[in-house]
């Protein structure tokens, strides 16, 4: 990466903790005043809240946790209360905005709420390790112990007034969103405590979430072929974490770092140097992979058995809604109960200012939102133990074209891909093979990026970014006729392709992946009067496995109606300038006849 480029990132990152969204950093105003340090019990009108302490001993560091116990009035040892536990989103602390209010909205509930600062942020000690359940988790399980009556902070403080179900088990849920999804998983697959979770806008798999391929799968999201480096999203995010010691004065001397890193663990500091590198060795992909995982969902959902209500962002280009959807079938495939809401907001738009009627955990919203009322109906039924509570249906999806009063949309399954189209040499989308026209036409990249789809933390500190592009030559699109009617398109489309590259063919067997043919599938919406939209500016980067086969590219998931007179418009482009792309130009050439040509596949539910 040059030097203008990591300049460039650590300014955005810099910008992002100045005025990003409550569920990833911390508004600085928010943090200086829950931050001070030795709060004693002060009373919150119906709960009272107190600044903890907590020594843990993991991954091989001692250290502390800080955290917020929120304690509701009149709960006591003789009235005892469940808990729920909740900690930030990367780059926060326990007094994020979101943190906070959660918390809040729980102890006014009557729950007994625990908020705290993860591993390696706010005053909390050890070194950033990205939700691995062998340390984040672990550390989450000794705030469990305290819940629960067998350990006390580190002040003497016990908690006594916490409904158990048996000795040294409260009743406990988790809440929180983004980097505070993650480690409801890891907990989950830590400690078999836990009664409920709702991990909100979080990934499955982070080789896939910092290094995307559309292609080559082998389990929901995974691929073992090295996918896209996205590395605006990463480098603003890692820059945000090394920038902990200006965020946060006088840290505790555990949270430094390792392998060069500040205050990151060493797995994380030679992933991104290996993604940094833009070549994937064999041997050093295969370690950044295996660290990837490790801390990541994907690697230890089968020793989740908490319920879990998955809720993902339609507006998310970090975390799309194919990972919850990967994370939801492995639920529900090992006998899990899992439930999954696609939601308007995520990363990439509106996690600051939801639309009209939707969950805002800023302002704990929970009784007049659909995804609030969702929460507080699963946490009745599993921690009130109210059996007679109806969860809600096993899918539900925003609807942008609805009022907000029917913004939800639902389904006891996803919907299947259910409509063919057929790209045709003369540039059409046809709905018949037999429309296929014969023809070939041909793409190459340049060596810089020439297509847009996103600056990627533009959405989310509230900058405009420019309208997608892509420039003559180096895309290819085909085109529907205009819609007889409104077509809603709900789930990840699918398409089949062949390509032929000779120059990527005679370097793509090398042992180093990044000789392979990296190309991007996106979706664009056309109105009747000609305006391009990219649906939530999503795009799916693939590296092709091997050029003389044929392959399949899953699109990102999407909730979108195609109006009537609006045509669909699939398109591959050579490069995308959020992430890395080809090494060298590489000539892409795609043929078409009626027997062999590529499919679009659509999950159209109307």
């Amino acid at each position: 990466m040059s030097r203008s480029r990591s300049s460039q990132a650590l300014a955005v990152a810099v910008a992002a903790v100045a005025v990003a969204a409550p569920l990833v950093v911390a508004p600085p105003a928010l943090a200086a005043d829950a931050e001070g340090g030795g709060r004693s019990a002060a009373s919150q009108g119906q709960f009272t809240v107190t600044a903890l302490k907590f020594t843990v001993d993991v991954g091989g560091r001692t250290c502390t946790v800080d955290a917020d116990l929120y304690r509701p009035a009149g709960v006591d040892a003789t009235r005892t209360a469940p808990a729920v536990l909740t900690t930030n989103g990367f780059g926060g602390s326990k007094a994020d905005g979101s943190t906070d209010a959660t918390a809040k909205a729980f102890a006014e509930r009557g729950y007994v709420a625990l908020a705290y600062s993860g591993l390696g942020f706010g005053k909390t000690g050890c070194p950033i390790s990205l939700d691995d359940p062998k340390i984040d988790g672990k550390a989450a399980s000794y705030l469990i112990d305290f819940l629960g009556g067998t350990r006390a902070a580190d002040d003497g403080t016990k908690a006594d007034f916490v409904t158990t179900d048996a000795a040294g088990d409260p009743r406990v849920g988790m809440i929180g969103g983004s980097y505070g999804g993650a480690i409801q998983l890891a907990t989950a697959a830590q400690d078999r405590r836990v009664d409920a979770l709702v991990p909100m806008i979080t990934w499955n798999d982070l080789a896939y979430a910092l290094d995307p391929n559309n292609t080559a799968r082998t389990t929901g999201v995974s691929s073992d072929t090295p996918g896209v480096y996205k590395y605006q999203w990463t480098n603003g995010f890692f820059l945000l974490g090394e920038a902990q010691g200006l965020l946060n004065p006088s840290l505790d001397p555990s949270r430094l770092g390792s392998s060069g890193c500040l205050h990151f663990v060493a797995g994380a500091c030679e992933t991104k140097r290996l993604l940094d590198f833009k070549r994937y060795p064999a041997d050093r992909t295969a370690e950044m992979l295996k660290f990837a995982r490790g801390a990541s969902p994907v690697s230890y959902l089968n020793r989740v058995q908490a319920p879990t209500l998955i809720v993902q962002g339609q507006a998310d280009t970090l975390f799309n809604l194919n990972e919850a959807t990967a994370t939801y079938k492995t639920l529900k495939g090992q006998g899990t109960e899992a439930k999954m809401i696609w939601q308007s907001w995520g990363h990439s738009g509106g996690i600051t200012d939801p639309a009209a009627g939707e969950l805002n955990l800023g302002e704990g919203n929970l009784e007049t939102s659909y995804v609030g009322k969702r929460i507080l109906a699963w946490f009745d039924r599993y921690l009130q133990k109210k059996q007679g509570v109806e969860t809600g249906p096993d899918f539900a999806y925003y609807r942008d074209w609805k009022p907000a009063s029917d913004a939800y949309g639902t389904a006891g399954e996803l919907p299947a891909l259910s409509r063919k189209l057929y790209l045709s040499g003369d540039g059409k989308l046809v709905d018949n093979r037999a429309k296929v026209a014969r023809g070939a036409r041909e793409y190459r990249n340049w060596l810089v990026p020439t297509s847009h789809s996103e600056s990627s933390l533009a959405g989310m500190i509230g900058l405009n970014d420019r309208a997608p592009r892509d420039t003559k030559g180096t895309y290819l699109d085909w085109t529907s006729e205009p819609l007889d009617g409104p077509t809603d398109v709900v789930g990840s489309p699918k398409a089949t392709l062949k390509v032929v590259s000779p120059k990527t063919e005679r370097v793509q067997n090398s042992g180093d992946a990044a000789d392979k043919l990296v190309l991007f599938a996106k979706l664009y919406d056309i109105a009747p009067d000609g305006k391009k939209t990219l649906v939530h500016r999503l795009v799916a980067p693939a590296r092709v496995p091997d050029v003389t086969r044929e392959f399949t590219v899953k699109l990102p998931g999407i909730v979108h109606r195609y109006g009537k007179g609006h045509r669909l418009q699939f398109v591959i482009a050579a490069s995308d300038d959020a992430y890395f792309g080809n090494r060298g130009v590489k000539p892409v050439t795609v043929t078409h006849e009626p027997k062999d040509t590529g499919v679009l596949e659509l999950p159209v539910v109307r």
